[in-house]
């Protein structure tokens, strides 16, 4: 796969994301990514540096200029923990495990953002604002409850299906609240029935 064709698909993916989800400044964007998926080849059995990296670059293009902050998630052979800046970390109060990436225990992605960052540190687990799943890797347990697909009409990086997340607030409440606030919220009555 042509490293040039990765990095226009995810530019493609993310122009359309970033126009359709207003993402909160110094928020957490979280990324699921197999190299190997991209590639055109099953989970974990051809883990990729060079298509890693392709990816970490596109994605500092988007993130950085936007104040949003990169959580890229491992696979399951180190329990599919976060590598973060060491600042997120501690600002969001995460915690901090004892694991670094490599190439068949994190995968190409979280290789190729720890020589990136400037002081990574893996942690177990995080609430995002929302984020991205390259290749199947199930992002949604690191994305805040409630979340919502976004729906793409660009859908692949490679070989690799897309899936977009973002999230709203809960709507909490039963059939007196109210979910915008208008003139309506101040008005004084007395409910039918109350004592």
């Amino acid at each position: 796969m042509d490293l040039q064709t990765i990095k226009r698909d995810l530019s493609a993916v993310l122009t359309e994301y970033f126009e359709r989800v207003t993402f909160p400044e110094n928020g957490i964007f979280v990324v699921g990514c197999s190299t190997s998926e991209i590639s055109g080849d099953w989970k974990g059995t051809n883990s990729r540096l060079d298509v890693g990296r392709a990816v970490v670059s596109t994605l500092e293009e988007f993130l950085i200029p936007r104040n949003i902050h990169v959580a890229i998630q491992g696979c399951e052979h180190i329990n599919r923990a976060l590598l973060v800046e060491r600042k997120v970390a501690e600002r969001n109060n995460l915690e901090i495990v004892s694991v670094v990436p490599a190439m068949h225990a994190g995968g190409g992605t979280q290789v190729a953002a720890y020589e990136r960052m400037d002081d990574p540190v893996e942690v177990e687990h995080i609430t995002a604002f929302g984020g991205i799943d390259i290749g199947g890797t199930e992002i949604g347990m690191h994305v805040k409850y409630v979340q919502i697909p976004v729906r793409m009409t660009n859908r692949r990086v490679g070989a690799a299906n897309v899936v977009c997340l973002s999230s709203r607030p809960k709507l909490i409440g039963g059939s007196r609240a109210k979910y915008d606030f208008t003139e309506a919220n101040k008005e004084d009555y007395v409910l039918g029935g109350s004592q």
